[in-house]
């Protein structure tokens, strides 16, 4: 695998662990919980789907899947898959760092021990 590709991967693991946490916090804004307070109704959808943040997280997961699909025209998708994983470390990282949320000793642990699998693949 070429430098270029690598950067590619890194990057559509970089927008994938940003969107969720940009989704994140257009589905934990108080416009958005009260829409969907009243159950799953299509004003509610229109709510959610209209947000900004949800907005722009589908935006990245779109520009995600087409660096992805880029990816794919260069590797065999069984060596790029499992840079992914990557993005559970990403992701776990990003969600303390901007959501405040917990990461407990075993959420790192399990977190690390899929990173560590992932070496092991990329290795293969």
């Amino acid at each position: 695998m070429n430098r270029s590709t690598l950067l590619l991967i890194v990057a559509n693991v970089a927008m994938t662990s940003l969107a969720q946490i940009v989704l994140k916090s257009g589905m934990s804004a108080p416009e958005v919980a009260r829409a969907l307070a009243g159950g799953i109704r299509l004003p509610a959808l229109v709510t959610v789907l209209f947000h900004p943040w949800v907005v722009v997280g589908l935006g990245l997961y779109a520009g995600a899947a087409l660096v992805w699909l880029l990816v794919l025209s260069r590797v065999d998708v069984s060596l790029a898959y499992p840079f992914v994983g990557l993005g559970f470390v990403v992701t776990m990282v990003l969600a303390w760092a901007f959501l405040g949320e917990a990461v407990t000793p075993m959420r790192m642990a399990g977190t690390l021990l899929i990173a560590a699998g992932i070496v092991v693949l990329a290795r293969t």
